[in-house]
């Protein structure tokens, strides 16, 4: 079989909910969708209950406490019943019709396929070249401490088999998620594969959450991880 789970992790997102999860709807290749409101205090929990009530595959969970990311995925990981899972931020960052070819990908190399917005000619805006050339920087640092050639470690796309994601318990709550999700695969001894996907980048006036101190963190997280293994 295979099957495919999509999760999607939202906090007070009410302005790109129902079109990002509708786009998903629209591609019709996923078993289920589960959507996890992380203690939202705006629209976004109606808008999730509408969506839940309009269409039978999805599943609306809602967290006690603001936990991110980490701890979102944690809350929600024992609800995947496919073979296949993959991350879906409720923005309008990304494409969600890139998700079929790392689908493809994973069911032909049984392993974990991440979409790179650094590979490829695909239509990409960035509007914030720190975050770009920082974004490099990181694959770049990840890739040599951990032995490997990943091009883009802070991509939301990351589809993998749903048993890994399910076995594990993941400590970082922020944005270190992305890096600890890698790290913990890779040390399963399995590799990770890159497909170029688009990505269209909003503004910190459209909801843009990652901070400058977001980037430190990544940074003494993955020296962190370097020198305890």
């Amino acid at each position: 079989m295979n099957s495919l789970t999509v999760l999607v992790p939202f906090y007070n997102e009410e302005k790109t909910l129902y079109k990002s999860v509708s786009r998903l709807l629209n591609l019709d290749i996923f078993d289920e969708i589960i959507l996890i409101n992380d203690s939202s205090n705006d629209e976004s929990i109606l808008i999730a209950d509408e969506l839940e009530k309009q269409n039978r595959n999805v599943i609306l969970v809602s967290t006690k406490q603001n936990l991110g990311k980490g701890g979102a995925l944690n809350y929600a990981k024992n609800l995947i019943s496919s073979d296949f899972v993959v991350i879906h931020d409720a923005d309008l960052e990304y494409d969600p019709r890139d998700i079929v070819n790392l689908f493809n990908l994973a069911k032909k190399e049984k392993t974990m396929v991440i979409g790179s917005r650094f590979k490829g000619d695909e239509e990409r805006k960035n509007l914030y070249f720190r975050t770009f050339y920082a974004n490099k920087f990181f694959s770049k640092l990840f890739s040599i401490l951990f032995n490997c050639k990943l091009t883009d470690v802070a991509t939301c796309y990351k589809l993998m088999p749903s048993s890994f994601l399910k076995n594990q318990h993941f400590t970082q709550v922020n944005f270190n998620i992305e890096i600890e999700l890698l790290f913990k695969y890779l040390k399963t001894g399995n590799n990770v594969l890159e497909l170029p996907i688009s990505y269209i980048g909003r503004s910190y006036k459209e909801g843009k959450k990652i901070k400058t101190s977001d980037g430190i963190s990544f940074l003494r997280y993955m020296i962190k991880l370097k020198r305890k293994n």
